[in-house]
């Protein structure tokens, strides 16, 4: 059996242009990795934080930057892809329920990893860094250390590089046992420019954060815990 070079030390960085996948670019650019970031345009309200992934790519001067077409807004089911379904808004933290929210996507991060998976194999990428919280997460089964030992498990029985080549593929979840506050001022550390990111699920013209979404409420929670402000609403 033939043995496969060794890849170049690279990583696949998931980048939705919110504060934690921006945060996770900043980490791995800061560990030396060459970067190949990855986003998605997959049916979601807006074209927003797509805008904010390339700008954080050019900003961090990535080595590739990917945006993939997925029509999830074909499968419904949740109000970030049907604009049939509302987004969620409350005034503070506390009013956020413990179930499943309505912005939950089916599948979604299963499907963004895969894809990841095989861009980190065409690279020989052995590194996929991808911004998941399982504190400040409103309540995503997707997000959860369980479903990433899965993934992970599943992604070293299922590609060339990781079965034929004798390397192994991991996944880095560096935010997940993280609060928002926590978060942040690891991105603060590294020197992230949160002004170019966006975390609202349903913002206003220009791409104006509502306030008032899940996502908006736990920025500024942990902006709040921090004791910085938001650049972003400059």
């Amino acid at each position: 059996m033939s043995t496969l070079p060794t890849p170049v030390r690279s990583a696949v960085v998931l980048l939705s242009g919110g504060l934690d996948s921006a945060t996770c670019l900043a980490m791995a650019s800061s560990q030396g990795y060459q970067i190949h970031s990855l986003s998605f345009r997959y049916g979601q309200r807006h074209q927003y934080e797509l805008e904010r992934a390339q700008g954080l790519a050019d900003h961090y001067q990535v080595a590739s930057h990917t945006v993939i077409d997925i029509n999830l807004a074909a499968i419904g089911g949740s109000a970030l892809t049907d604009p049939s379904i509302a987004v969620p808004k409350s005034n503070s933290v506390e009013e956020i329920g413990p179930h499943i929210p309505v912005t939950y996507v089916p599948a979604r991060n299963t499907i963004f990893l895969a894809i990841a998976m095989g861009l980190a194999e065409a690279r020989q990428a052995l590194e996929i860094f991808i911004g998941v919280n399982a504190l400040d997460y409103s309540g995503y089964p997707d997000c959860r250390p369980e479903f990433i030992r899965a993934f992970e498990s599943m992604a070293n029985l299922a590609t060339k590089l990781f079965v034929e080549g004798h390397h192994t593929l991991r996944i880095n979840t560096p935010l997940i046992q993280l609060s928002k506050a926590q978060i942040i001022a690891k991105g603060l550390e590294l020197g992230v420019d949160y002004s170019l990111t966006l975390s609202c699920y349903d913002p206003g013209e220009g791409g104006r954060p509502c306030g008032h979404c899940d996502a908006c409420l736990l920025r500024a929670k942990g902006f709040a815990e921090c004791g910085q402000p938001d650049p972003a609403l400059a």
